[in-house]
């Protein structure tokens, strides 16, 4: 299965982000070949790089090793090809453009027999690529349609509900941990997925919290978070934990919400369509 990884920042902070821990998972010691992206916000634009070649052995992964960005925003995603060839238009994040604002998604899991199910068919949005990851995202936009088409950006609390009905209906298919963000908040949904052992069992992803006081630094595997204004926060989503620290795994069917890299009030998990 691919792997994920998002990141929220209390303040836009300088990132670095060598991927190499993420290079080992895909293509190194993990068999994550077939692809790789990465999205981050920046001044209410996303900038999105991504390319159909291992991140282990990618020139422009080592570019963005040497040159730092800056964001409060990030996700990536490492695939391993189960539906569709191995190609640009199939790596992940996927971005799409509703109500204004740039939204950013990444799937891991299979869920077969999406695009023949009624309650995913997307009308306003459609695939570029052959994914059913894409389907997804795909119609999870036109679940959030109405509440962006209206005018003001909507609560959180009015998305939150949402994403939630779409990963407690999108589960009932297969394996469905994905990242969700746009632009302000980071949807953490949490599933089954293939463990070392060869089973297909919870947890799907994991999490870490962690404050650096002005002036310091946070440092995980393959990512440096610099502190350069006042005190950060920072919240870490993984597919599977990136460091020897204490990372709290995410129960199945659980949604996590990341704002300004602090952890909302979390609901439980959740069913009953979309």
């Amino acid at each position: 299965m691919c792997e994920l990884f998002a990141m929220s920042a209390r303040h836009p902070t300088t990132v670095s982000l060598s991927l190499e821990e993420f290079s080992r998972h895909g293509g190194l010691t993990g068999p994550h070949k077939d692809g790789w992206g990465i999205g981050w916000y920046e001044e209410n634009d996303i900038r999105l790089v991504k390319e159909r070649y291992p991140s282990a052995s990618s020139a422009c992964a080592r570019f963005i090793q040497a040159n730092p960005f800056s964001s409060s925003l990030v996700i990536s995603h490492i695939r391993k090809a189960t539906l569709g060839p191995v190609a640009s238009r199939n790596c992940q994040p996927f971005v799409r453009e509703l109500g204004g604002v740039w939204h950013c998604f990444a799937h891991n899991g299979d869920l077969p027999g999406i695009a023949r199910d009624p309650r995913f068919r997307a009308e306003g949005f459609r695939p570029v690529g052959e994914t059913d990851s894409e389907q997804a995202f795909c119609a999870l936009m036109d679940a959030l349609r109405p509440l962006w088409s209206s005018g003001p950006a909507p609560s959180l609390d009015k998305r939150t509900a949402v994403v939630s009905r779409f990963g407690a209906a999108l589960r009932e298919l297969g394996p469905a941990n994905f990242l969700y963000c746009d632009g302000d908040a980071l949807f953490a949904h949490a599933d089954r997925r293939h463990q070392s052992d060869g089973s297909i069992r919870a947890p799907g992803m994991w999490r870490l919290a962690r404050r650096c006081p002005a002036g310091g630094a946070l440092a995980a595997e393959g990512l440096r978070i610099a502190s350069d204004g006042g005190e950060q926060e920072v919240v870490l989503v993984a597919s599977v934990p990136l460091t020897a620290e204490a990372w709290a795994p995410l129960a199945e069917g659980e949604l996590l919400v990341a704002r300004q890299g602090c952890v909302q009030d979390e609901p439980g998990p959740t069913s009953g369509p979309i």
